[in-house]
């Protein structure tokens, strides 16, 4: 087991207390540890974080740009050990951390380029010999709050774009999968970021929650994970003048019309559904399939997800991994039988597979389930398993109205060869991502996004769209004589 330890103020620190960092794939023993920092730990991280934002926003763009390059650079360089490390931590395949570890480095790069762009807008000014402008400015020192399912990607999503415009960062990695976003943070500071710029607060939350969240200097939250929490959150900050963003839960839909190409629609669900073992916020969980063709397209899907080789992520013969934790397969089996109680049918799997060396893993077969209605509780809730609903309608409105039934309103998508019912889905469909004959699941770097409703808040992330979290707007204006 290795002893790792934590950035802060530019230094590599350790602890009296450490976290062991467990393998899904087998939880009986833990493949790191990390150190357990205290309230009086995350205070001076923000101390250094304050220290480091009054350099990094006089920091030129050029040389922000030219770190984030060379962090990238190292990213790809370490790919192996990085995405060893994300398997082993997180439980994904070995193609999936590869991918996310490429991704991480692939957002630095982006956001390299976006850094030496300039931030604002020459504006037209009515009173004459006046010229007026926008500019953009970092806000501050922003906490980051990451989860456990996507370990490097997600910190890489936040820090990348707050960091390139100016800002500092406190970042708390999930509990569970530390060394990832400790893999980021090391590119970065080998590269060169200033001291104080990022700082990684590991520990438990239960601990440090006060000390992290009540930090008076803190002018913004990002956050992604559970509804539960980031509400919780959001009202600890009601009162204060603090940037919230949210990127929170998803009960994402993928309609599939009988005019589909119905084998390509079931590859791509079961990619969409069952990719990371359904633990992603844009995994399709919901399937609606217009009545003329849910026998067929039920049969094709079962045929698809049976396929599947459930396994340790670091067996390359794996495609459905273990579910991050216990805690999290026992949620998910709690899931399936209440599910089955309210009358579901399982089409296939329904169970934890302890099959042989699985036993000491956790293990969840991909399942499907028939004959849920509007009123099973696995129709609205997050399962965050490898769980995918099946319900027939009878045609695009329904299609339409079973989609938007529900809370969230991440993602969506439609399979159909009708350009007029592909336009009106899009147009229909309430969620901030809609894919037409393709997934669910998140896109490229520079592309905006998050959700509608209960999905997360009104900031977005990636692309452009995420400068108007990190960044505040100053009008100038500049009388030149006359």
């Amino acid at each position: 087991m290795r002893t790792l330890e934590t950035l802060v103020g530019g230094e590599w620190v350790a602890s009296a207390d450490w976290i062991d960092v467990l393998d899904p794939a087998d939880v009986r023993t833990p493949v790191a540890r990390v150190p357990a920092l205290t309230a009086k730990d995350v205070t001076r991280a923000f101390d250094h974080a304050e220290r480091g934002f009054a350099v990094w926003k006089r920091t030129s763009p050029f040389e922000r740009a030219r770190i984030f390059t060379d962090a990238a650079r190292l990213i790809r360089e370490r790919v192996e050990e990085i995405a060893a490390d994300v398997t082993a931590e997180n439980g994904k395949t070995l193609t999936e951390a590869t991918g996310e570890t490429l991704k991480a480095a692939d957002f630095l790069e982006y956001y390299a380029g976006l850094a030496r762009q300039g931030y604002g807008t020459l504006l037209h000014d009515v009173r004459p010999h006046h010229r007026t402008h926008t500019q953009r400015e970092p806000i501050g020192v922003i906490l980051v709050i990451s989860p456990w399912n996507d370990p490097l990607i997600t910190p890489a999503r936040k820090l990348a774009p707050l960091l390139a415009t100016g800002n500092a960062a406190v970042f708390k990695p999930a509990t569970e999968t530390p060394v990832s976003g400790l893999h980021f943070a090391r590119a970065l500071h080998d590269a060169g970021l200033p001291a104080g710029v990022l700082n990684v607060v590991t520990g438990r939350t239960a601990e440090i929650e006060e000390a992290l969240l009540d930090d008076p200097r803190i002018v913004g939250i990002t956050f992604t994970g559970s509804n539960a929490v980031g509400n919780r959150i959001r009202r600890r900050l009601a009162d204060r003048n603090v940037r919230f963003q949210g990127e929170l839960g998803g009960k994402n839909a993928s309609v599939v019309l009988k005019d589909a190409d119905l084998p390509a629609a079931a590859k791509a669900v079961v990619a969409a559904a069952f990719g990371q073992a359904g633990q992603r916020c844009t995994a399709t969980s919901r399937v609606v399939v217009e009545r003329p063709v849910y026998e067929e397209f039920t049969r094709l899907l079962v045929a698809e997800v049976e396929r599947l080789k459930v396994g340790p992520g670091s067996d390359p013969a794996t495609t459905l991994c273990p579910l991050s934790s216990a805690k999290q397969r026992d949620s998910v089996l709690a899931d399936l039988a209440g599910a089955v109680e309210q009358g579901a049918t399982v089409l296939t799997g329904g169970h934890a597979d302890t099959e042989g060396e699985r036993a000491h893993g956790c293990y969840v077969q991909p399942t499907v389930l028939g004959d849920v209605t509007p009123e099973t509780a696995i129709w609205r809730e997050e399962v965050f398993g490898p769980v995918l609903v099946l319900r027939a309608v009878a045609g695009f409105d329904a299609a339409v109205e079973a989609v938007n039934d529900s809370g969230f309103g991440l993602a969506a998508a439609v399979f159909t060869r009708d350009l007029a019912c592909a336009h009106r889905f899009v147009d229909e469909a309430e969620c901030g991502q809609v894919a037409v004959n393709s997934t669910t699941t998140g896109w490229d770097v520079h592309l905006p996004f998050g959700g509608f409703h209960d999905s997360g808040t009104a900031y977005k992330e990636q692309g452009e769209e995420v400068l108007r979290f990190s960044t505040r707007v100053k009008t100038v204006a500049v009388h030149f004589g006359g």
